[in-house]
């Protein structure tokens, strides 16, 4: 297709224009021009899937108006080279249809071939991208229908999209699906597990994969009434917890009654707005484990607040990659009926 191509580069080093030395995800901006290099992907862009916590914030910093988000996501891609937003530092991940396959692209590892749809798997905020033009803003699930091209470097991870499962929904799920990949390798048997922003898409993954070991006690914390009227319908959802978890205090009284002053062995946060460390922390038993999933933690916020209160907790910081990740997700959905009419209904 094109002839002359960059040198192999399998961070994607030579993408970055500023500042030069830097990974691709730290960058202030990268290159997404052609040609690609010898051992990169070129994708047709067809959707943006955006991380919940950075969807949330263009919203309100676009006041909801579709039209103002579609131009806050041109000027930021257009700006940056990627999709990264600056005030979460978050981005999301994309669906397309691979174009071209560099020469030394790893495919024995990674088997792809020109017109495979594909879903990456690495985050939007290392991803070089170039848009033309935003087809649809569809506000209620994260997503954005564009045009464009992206490219993915060698060290990149991809999924082909799913026959048995729509598109949206795969792409819903594998969005996510670190969580509850992780949510499997933390949660012992007979634990009680507390997951705050239970109600969405994290959430129930989340709060299924817990449930699956044996005498969990799981507990979702969220506080939209229609989130709340969702969790009560599901068989995995022990008990429910209307709540502001930006409101310490109150989750913990909420928590400390439900526990009978128990308190929580393993609390995964997957929240998509700020300031909600404290609810996590609080909730923790004194040696117990918090897990920061969602992209609007504050290191600084949890790591001092857990001191400040003198919690002896273990904090971890979301992983968003485990091998098998995409897979593990996925089959969630195809032995749920529940998740599955769940994700079917919100993002079919």
């Amino acid at each position: 297709m094109m002839t002359q191509k960059r040198p192999a580069d399998p961070l994607g080093l030579q993408r970055v224009v500023k500042p030069q030395g830097v990974l691709p995800q730290q960058a202030e901006t990268l290159d997404p021009s052609l040609p690609i290099a010898e051992d990169e992907l070129l994708i047709e862009v067809e959707s943006l899937n955006i991380d919940s916590a950075s969807f949330h914030q263009i919203s309100e910093a676009s006041g909801g108006d579709p039209a103002r988000i579609e131009k806050h996501i041109l000027e930021l891609v257009a700006r940056r080279g990627k999709h990264h937003n600056p005030v979460t530092g978050s981005g999301g991940m994309l669906i397309g249809r691979v174009v071209e396959v560099g020469p030394a692209f790893p495919v024995e590892q990674k088997p792809v071939k020109a017109g495979d749809r594909i879903a990456t798997l690495v985050s939007l905020t290392l991803t070089p991208l170039q848009l033309r033009r935003i087809k649809k803003v569809h506000a209620k699930i994260d997503r954005v229908d564009v045009e464009g091209h992206a490219v993915l470097f060698a060290s990149g991870i991809f999924a082909r999209l799913p026959e048995d499962l729509p598109e949206t929904v795969a792409l819903a799920v594998l969005d996510v699906a670190g969580a509850p990949a992780q949510t499997r390798k933390l949660v012992q048997p007979h634990q009680t597990v507390v997951v705050v922003g239970g109600g969405g898409k994290s959430g129930l993954l989340c709060l299924y994969e817990a449930k699956k070991k044996p005498g969990v006690k799981t507990i979702a914390v969220d506080y939209s009434r229609e989130a709340i009227e969702r969790l009560g319908r599901l068989s995995f959802v022990d008990e429910i917890i209307q709540a502001d978890a930006r409101n310490g205090v109150q989750v913990m009284e909420k928590i400390w009654n439900a526990t009978k002053g128990q308190m929580a062995d393993v609390v995964i946060n997957v929240a998509n707005i700020p300031e909600t460390e404290m609810s996590c922390i609080l909730s923790a038993r004194n040696r117990g484990l918090v897990y920061f999933f969602s992209m609007a933690t504050s290191f600084t916020r949890a790591a001092l607040g857990a001191e400040g209160v003198g919690a002896d907790v273990d904090l971890r910081i979301g992983n968003g990659y485990t091998e098998g990740h995409a897979d593990l997700a996925l089959d969630l959905l195809r032995e749920s009926p529940e998740l599955r009419q769940i994700f079917t209904e919100s993002y079919s």
